[in-house]
């Protein structure tokens, strides 16, 4: 304690504090409760926007950029899944070609007409060709049934991405937004504190005037205000930066001025049951849920493929086609003459199977074994899943525990520092103590009053983490408590 004091005195204590602060998520404020001081800090005006947690994330959930990417991925999938229908459509086509010989062919044969007297003609054909044909085919096959249904499944897939995406930024909104009410409550300890070391070198310097005090103890307490100033002004530019980025992240311009709505000083501890959270989590986390949907597309997937592999298939085909008369010129004889055109066409129904399929050392063989070797990786990222959850959940329910105790000692501790600290500053405003005594009984009750702010926001911090991993809305635990698991859909 005494090392941190000499060190506090020369301003880095103050630059060490912010440090940890700005690396903070998530604030709440318990015993001392910042209620009225984020008017001090950024000044309500006719232009700035008034949030609360929830509104800032709804906010968020509605103009993300990210969030809409995923919106935009989810309605493909939907399109996909309500128009599976068209697969068994016929792909149809209409073709129409005019082609040039490269060399002009003859035809010869004898010209009856000319009887008794038959005669042999030779005739020189036209070049040019002309022909038109339309064609349709209809595909049937097992893998087509199965495959409507692995649509059906990847968009429920996407349903649960974009919901897990959702959560995510509730989550990060949360932490941000306290974060700022974290660092404004350390902007306004670390500016009481300025205040008071200005008045302990008003004191100094009227005791120096008196008589009381050499002046080496008004120059320290002079210096002491100029050390802190650097601080503040760094906090300050901090709290700027992390309120510009809050507001990219709700989709709103970065200079726009924001207006914290603050966290009711609640206490939020709760008790809790290990094999109940850790039971709803395998159900219900985002990401267990996420990828459970993963696997199941992918099995279904799998199904469709191996249906093609060993099923056959049925195929009905119809085509009309149109050619132009060989021994007519199209560009000299009439097109639109019926008699000009020879039609075709047919209708075919085909049955098949392909036999690449059937050997595993075929392209086709290998896709499947590696659709099933894909489907074990994820079955067991879904088992790796559930132990580091199950571990999550432990140790966040063994660092609340802690942080309750350590919450209850330190609070404890700050009634000392103020107590401490009003004595001897009576004692240092009477001439009995010494400047730096003064001093470090401030710095005390700063850093008592700061670790205590540091563990109520460690402690929602891990409420928030604990929410997302057994699926429950956030401020669940911190609402209710365990009890109102049971009733939360």
């Amino acid at each position: 304690m005494t090392r941190l004091f000499q060190i506090a005195r020369g301003g880095v204590f103050y630059r060490r504090i912010f440090r940890r602060i700005f690396l903070a998520t998530l604030f709440f404020c318990g015993a001392f409760s910042i209620y009225g001081q984020t008017s001090s800090i950024s000044p309500q005006t006719e232009s700035s926007i008034l949030l609360s947690p929830d509104a800032a994330v709804d906010m968020a959930i509605k103009n993300n950029l990210n969030l809409e990417s995923a919106r935009i991925g989810l309605d493909v999938k939907k399109r996909k899944s309500d128009l599976v229908w068209n697969q068994f459509l016929p792909s149809a086509s209409v073709t129409g070609t005019l082609s040039h010989d490269n060399r002009a062919s003859t035809t010869q044969g004898i010209d009856f007409s000319a009887l008794p007297n038959l005669a042999p003609y030779s005739i020189t054909l036209p070049q040019w060709h002309v022909n038109g044909a339309f064609s349709a085919t209809l595909d049937f096959s097992f893998a087509l049934v199965e495959g409507i249904k692995s649509f059906r499944l990847d968009y429920e897939a996407g349903l649960i991405s974009l919901e897990k995406a959702k959560l995510q930024m509730e989550q990060a909104v949360r932490k941000m937004y306290n974060n700022i009410l974290l660092l404004e409550a350390n902007t306004v300890l670390l500016e009481e504190s300025f205040n008071l070391t200005k008045r302990q070198a008003d004191i100094a310097e009227t005791n120096y005037r008196a008589g009381l005090a050499p002046r080496l103890t008004w120059l320290q307490a002079q210096v002491a205000v100029e050390n802190m100033k650097p601080s503040i002004n760094d906090l300050e530019n901090s709290l700027n930066n992390l309120k510009g980025n809050f507001a990219i992240l709700l989709g709103l311009p970065h200079d726009a001025s924001l207006v914290l709505e603050p966290i009711p000083a609640e206490n939020p501890f709760i008790s809790s049951d290990l094999a109940e959270l850790i039971s709803r989590a395998v159900v219900e986390k985002p990401d267990i849920q996420e990828l459970q949907a993963s696997i199941v597309t992918l099995q279904s997937q799998r199904k469709a493929y191996t249906l093609s592999q060993y099923t056959p298939f049925l195929r009905l085909g119809w085509s009309l086609s149109y050619l132009f008369n060989p021994i007519l010129d199209p560009f000299k004889d009439s097109l639109f003459t019926g008699d000009n055109w020879d039609r075709g066409g047919n209708f075919s129904v085909t049955l098949g199977m392909t036999l690449n399929n059937l050997f595993p050392f075929t392209k086709e063989g290998q896709q499947k074994k590696d659709m099933e070797a894909n489907i074990q990786i994820q079955n067991l990222r879904l088992i790796q899943m559930i132990r580091e959850t199950e571990l999550e959940i432990f140790t966040k329910l063994a660092s609340l525990d802690k942080i309750q105790t350590s919450a209850e000692v330190q609070q404890a501790a700050v009634d000392l520092a103020q107590q401490t600290y009003r004595l001897t500053e009576e004692a240092y405003r009477a001439g009995l103590q010494e400047f730096q005594a003064v001093q470090s009984a401030s710095l005390a009750l700063d850093q008592a009053k700061l670790q205590l702010l540091t563990q109520q926001f460690n402690y929602l911090n891990d409420l928030i983490d604990l929410e997302y991993a057994i699926g429950v809305p956030f401020g669940t635990l911190s609402s209710g408590g365990i009890s109102k698991l049971g009733s939360v859909k």
